[in-house]
């Protein structure tokens, strides 16, 4: 679905909500290994490599999503950012009553497959 100008300008907010929720995952991700390695749950060579591991892993998944992205893009992201729980509904109330129901009904039948 094509978004017009006010409806790009929306979604390129919508989906920086959704990419610093991606960073924060991401962070969150590391702090786990950061504190079972200080919990002397892992030793530091495998602390370090998985540690390493998860961020490299992480930025190609940003990278992947984020990169090179263009306004023909922005909804099929927001779409994958709410299948993800990275947005929630509420925060598609800026868009057109039909983009909206068209983006919640594409994430609930992806979301039941």
């Amino acid at each position: 679905m094509e978004l017009g100008k006010s409806g790009k300008k929306i979604a390129r907010e919508i989906i920086e909500k959704g990419l610093q929720a991606e960073f924060a995952n991401g962070l969150e991700m590391a702090l786990q290994v950061l504190k079972d390695w200080q919990a002397g749950k892992m030793p530091n060579r495998e602390a370090y490599h998985t540690l390493y591991k998860s961020i490299i892993g992480f930025d190609k998944h940003i990278a992947q999503r984020y990169d090179r992205m263009s306004g023909s893009d922005y909804f099929w992201l927001i779409e994958a950012q709410l299948i993800d729980g990275l947005i929630q509904e509420a925060d598609l109330q800026g868009f057109a009553p039909e983009v909206r129901q068209k983006l919640i009904d594409l994430a609930k039948q992806a979301q039941n497959e």
